[in-house]
């Protein structure tokens, strides 16, 4: 078994919610490819510190295209000046769709940060919330969790790779902490999207690590 990670490690785990597997409302590629190897990482028990962000909107989020008179899903739309993709309806709070994939092992989860819980604004990353009507991006309460707890480097997996995952990796960079992608344990909306992914990660000189 691979040596444990250091204290000063945590690993977190993006939205790893049905909805978002083969079959859901909003499906990654090949999302639940990626399940096993989670599930073993969580059992292997070598992060001391593992936190996990839940995608958890009420009905009628803003981020809905059926929020929005005659918009399809995956148009685009300018929100509070920012550009916002519109998503079919997903992780709807108290959904099937909406809880932590059931086939993981949670039991060494020790924080889960609900995010999209505002009616009027969209949440990707597992740090902070999209721009508000205010144009500020809200704090989550993960950034001062991790560093409550000593808390210097952060891995990253789950899904979407392009989208929340991306999101997560870039704040966590932004905030200081040494960010490293797991990118066999994370998955993209579409395969196209991993070229500008990879260009997006690099710029911040965030680093491609296996998991599995």
């Amino acid at each position: 078994m691979p040596p444990a990670m250091s204290p000063r490690t945590a690993l977190i785990v993006v939205d790893l919610q049905p909805d978002f597997m083969p079959g859901g409302a909003l499906a990654c590629h090949t999302g639940d490819a990626i399940v096993p190897g989670i599930d073993r990482l969580l059992r292997a028990g070598r992060y001391r510190h593992v936190a996990a962000t839940q995608d958890w909107h009420p009905r009628g989020h803003v981020s809905f295209a059926s929020s929005h008179a005659g918009r399809q899903p995956f148009e685009r739309i300018a929100l509070y000046g920012q550009p916002q993709t519109l998503w079919p309806d997903h992780c709807v709070q108290g959904s099937a769709g909406a809880e932590l994939d059931p086939r993981v092992d949670w039991s060494a989860l020790d924080v889960l940060i609900r995010k999209g819980r505002d009616p009027a604004v969209d949440s990707y990353s597992g740090f902070r919330e999209n721009h508000g009507p205010d144009g500020r991006r809200p704090v989550t309460g993960l950034a001062g969790w991790l560093r409550e707890r000593g808390v210097e480097e952060v891995h990253v997996c789950g899904l979407a790779r392009d989208v929340c995952v991306l999101w997560t990796a870039q704040d966590a960079a932004a905030l200081g902490f040494r960010t490293q992608l797991l990118w066999d344990l994370s998955r993209p909306v579409t395969p196209g999207a991993d070229a500008a992914t990879r260009a997006a990660l690099q710029a911040q000189a965030i680093g491609l690590i296996e998991g599995a």
